[in-house]
């Protein structure tokens, strides 16, 4: 099956074979991860790489996250430490992303980390994602699969609307089960650590294992998402509202019903989940703006905080 020249396969053995012989071949296809979907190309190919960057329209000092199947493969491309080693036993495969030191002689496109002497890794835990990863035997960058700053896909059909005839195919898994990127730490030459993007995984879990985080972050673009404007659904946002404007989609929270609500019960985790699909849905509203309830900001709602004041500005 096809859109405007986008391939879309199912996320079964014979879609999952194909998707893999498109990436070999330095073609972008869509993939689901359990975050979001992400739009995959050989991380050692500059072809391959510049495709992303042309079709999602990104800035090129934005860097890339790199997919991998083993921890073998990861520790290919960077320098592990006893905290990354400790890191990644207790959270891959998984929503955590971890920005370490470039390895002399990896075999990494250029523009993968953006002239930055670190890059960021990360195990997926999605079936479909690693079956596909360990079927290429290749490191995966794949960033969200939409065009750069818009709002993350969590559905295949997001991903058509906004990229279909731009890529070559979508491999269609199901609703993301996390619905909001993966967390990103860095971990420093001199022991410290920096929480540079809140995800799934919290700081509390991060700090309980390492320590308290430094506080000072780079002025350098590190790591995706930390651009000022970010996850945008193309219309004014107003954060922290109880109620709908006149010409306002509402998005609620628990008590605060609306348009679209992320969790009624006032879950967290399930508004993590529906928050994109939620600003997908005002983005294609006709109301001109959009209003979102109070979200409270302990563990994960302070990812979900920072994805709103980005997606706000």
């Amino acid at each position: 099956m096809q859109n405007s020249g986008t391939e879309l396969l199912t996320a079964e053995a014979p879609g999952i074979a194909r998707a893999a012989t498109l990436l070999r071949e330095g073609r972008l296809v869509a993939v689901p991860t359990e975050t979001v979907y992400g739009l995959a190309a050989r991380a050692d190919s500059d072809a391959a790489v510049a495709a992303i960057y042309r079709a999602k329209g990104r800035p090129d000092f934005n860097p890339l996250i790199v997919h991998v199947a083993q921890l073998e493969m990861a520790e290919n491309l960077a320098v592990f430490d006893s905290r990354a080693r400790e890191l990644a036993a207790r959270f891959w495969p998984g929503p955590l992303t971890l920005v370490l030191p470039l390895r002399e002689g990896a075999a990494i496109a250029p523009a993968v980390t953006a002239g930055l002497p670190t890059i960021a890794l990360r195990m997926p835990a999605h079936p479909a994602m690693r079956a596909l990863s360990i079927e290429t035997g290749l490191p995966l960058a794949a960033p969200s699969a939409n065009r750069s700053g818009g709002v993350s896909p969590t559905e295949a059909g997001h991903v058509v609307a906004s990229l279909g005839g731009k890529i070559d195919a979508v491999l269609d898994g199901g609703p993301c089960e996390r619905g909001l990127e993966s967390t990103i730490v860095a971990l420093r030459a001199d022991g410290t650590w920096q929480l540079l993007r809140p995800g799934p995984v919290e700081e509390s879990q991060i700090s309980g294992l390492l320590g308290p985080a430094h506080d000072v972050t780079s002025a350098k673009i590190e790591a995706p998402g930390q651009l000022a404007q970010h996850y945008a659904p193309g219309k004014p946002v107003r954060l922290d509202a109880m109620q709908a404007g006149p010409d306002e989609f509402l998005i609620g929270f628990g008590d605060v019903a609306g348009d679209c609500t992320l969790s009624a019960s006032g879950d967290l985790a399930e508004a993590a989940a529906r928050l994109y699909a939620c600003l997908h849905l005002g983005s294609s509203a006709s109301q001109p703006r959009i209003a979102i309830a109070p979200i409270p900001i302990g563990g994960i709602g302070a990812a979900i905080r920072d994805r709103l004041v980005r997606a706000a500005a």
